[in-house]
């Protein structure tokens, strides 16, 4: 079931999503040959079960920081629309779709922190079902105050989402503090 009380759409997993991915991947793979070393299915569309956004995230990751500029021209020629890096973090965003559908790439090099947080955060949600329903209620109410402010919704889940990352570094090495330190 949609909920459409503001822009943000939020909706039931959709089992399409990970072919939906797939699509995408090949086609980055195809735009950017031999420069990829890892296309990663992120965010909330990949994670079984959990309401989404309709919009696949991706993260593409390059051989080096040095191609990212021939990356973001191929990607902008073949009608992604760029949003650079907003949060200096090193991710390269676009979009294709409008508002909540479409996809949502992304474009970093190698050991990029905020890709390798996303992963965790993925992997911890997947092997955690009860952690991901509560998510999928923060994103539900987050989307129905939010009034069209995607700042709102995303600044929103920031908190949830860091205690996921610090959760998922603890179940595996025991400190997060070490990583966490490290990329913050």
């Amino acid at each position: 079931m949609a909920m459409n009380r503001s822009g943000i759409v939020i909706v039931d997993y959709d089992p399409q999503w990970p072919s939906t991915f797939d699509a995408a991947g090949d086609k980055l793979v195809r735009l950017l040959g031999g420069g990829v070393v890892e296309i990663s299915h992120v965010g909330s569309t990949s994670i079984p079960g959990l309401c989404a956004k309709p919009k696949i995230d991706v993260d593409v990751v390059l051989y080096a920081e040095e191609a990212i500029p021939a990356g973001i021209e191929i990607l902008e020629r073949s009608g992604y629309t760029f949003h650079g890096n907003k949060y200096n973090d090193g991710m390269w965003a676009f979009t294709t779709g409008r508002g909540s559908f479409g996809e949502r790439v992304y474009l970093c090099g190698p050991g990029n922190i905020t890709h390798q947080k996303r992963i965790l955060f993925r992997d911890y949600l997947r092997t955690h079902p009860d952690e991901a329903a509560i998510y999928g209620g923060l994103k539900r109410r987050l989307a129905a105050e939010a009034s069209d402010d995607w700042d709102y919704y995303t600044s929103g889940k920031g908190p949830y989402v860091a205690s996921i990352v610090r959760k998922a570094v603890a179940a595996l090495n025991g400190s997060p503090e070490v990583f966490l330190r490290e990329s913050d």
